[in-house]
């Protein structure tokens, strides 16, 4: 019998949450941290900004990486870490650190105010983690798995240590290909909005884009249905095909895929056969959630563990 894996989902620093699921799913702590006799954890990143105990989550992962009871990959969220403690020079677009996605970094920063040289190390361990894991017939990944962008990213970037070039890239050529590859495989799909339909969230706040189900063929399907957001509710006529940005479909008979990203509150987490979101949307909600995984390629609830 395979290996089994549990996988977790967004962590933000909460700490104690994460231990609580740790132990309730069997795993012990020892001198290498936590770690199960018969499983690994596989992190689905986003494990750093926001919560209260982003120092001690991360001491956690990496502990669990390091002694070989975890995966961890990157997140959007360790992305923006990483872009922010580079040193950059003198080019405007990557010495600017306002906006909206440096607001979460500023809680990892602070916490770290007086640990810089712990942090340093922190960000070269970041830039070992890979983007996605497939292993013994399961995938993880943050926010999207496409199969082209997949295979750009085996053959463009070294394994070892991501070079920070790439990391700029993001910003200053975010439109190549690689870039591409690596913000959709981080952060999901975008649908841009017509620019005359205009989307407010709960707080009447404008969007010009949203998240969508990128397994999903786009094709005569409601900007409603096509959508993967909990934030407001969407035009309910069919997306011009003009506007829909080129995605590839999950096949049924893929490897069951795991990932997190999208704040799902209170699931549905299962959403195919072989699709699992195990993002319990810790911030708003105070749970974490996790998949029990065994080899199984039809996904089952029973196998989900909740904690709160």
């Amino acid at each position: 019998m395979s290996m089994g894996y549990d996988i977790i989902g967004d962590v933000h620093g909460y700490a104690s949450l994460l231990c609580k699921l740790l132990k309730q799913m069997g795993y012990e702590k020892g001198e290498g941290g936590y770690a199960h006799p018969e499983r690994k954890a596989i992190f689905t990143g986003d494990f750093t900004n926001r919560g209260p105990e982003i120092r001690d989550t991360l001491q956690i992962i990496r502990q669990m990486t390091e002694s070989g009871s975890a995966y961890a990959i990157l997140g959007n969220h360790e992305i923006y870490n990483i872009l922010y403690s580079l040193k950059d020079g003198d080019n405007p677009l990557l010495k600017n650190k306002k906006g909206n996605r440096w607001l979460s970094v500023q809680k990892t920063v602070g916490e770290f105010k007086r640990y810089s040289d712990e942090w340093k190390s922190y960000v070269r361990w970041l830039r070992t983690l890979p983007l996605f894991v497939e292993l013994d017939g399961l995938r993880v990944v943050h926010a999207a798995w496409c199969d082209s962008h997949i295979e750009l990213i085996r053959r463009e970037i070294p394994s070892g240590k991501i070079p920070k070039k790439l990391f700029r890239s993001l910003v200053l050529n975010p439109h190549s290909a690689l870039s591409q590859a690596v913000l959709q495989t981080t952060r999901g799909v975008h649908l841009v909005m017509p620019t005359d339909l205009k989307i407010y969230d709960e707080r009447r706040r404008a969007h010009r884009f949203f998240r969508v189900r990128w397994w999903q063929k786009p094709q005569g399907l409601t900007f409603e249905r096509w959508s993967f957001e909990s934030k407001f509710r969407l035009p309910r006529y069919t997306i011009p095909p003009e506007i829909i940005p080129r995605t590839e479909a999950y096949a049924p008979d893929a490897p069951p895929i795991f990932f997190g990203h999208y704040c799902r509150r209170n699931g549905p987490w299962i959403i195919a056969d072989n699709i699992c979101c195990v993002d319990a949307c810790v911030t708003a909600e105070k749970q974490l959630a996790a998949y029990r995984w065994q080899g199984e390629s039809v996904l089952t609830e029973d196998n989900l563990v909740i904690v709160r």
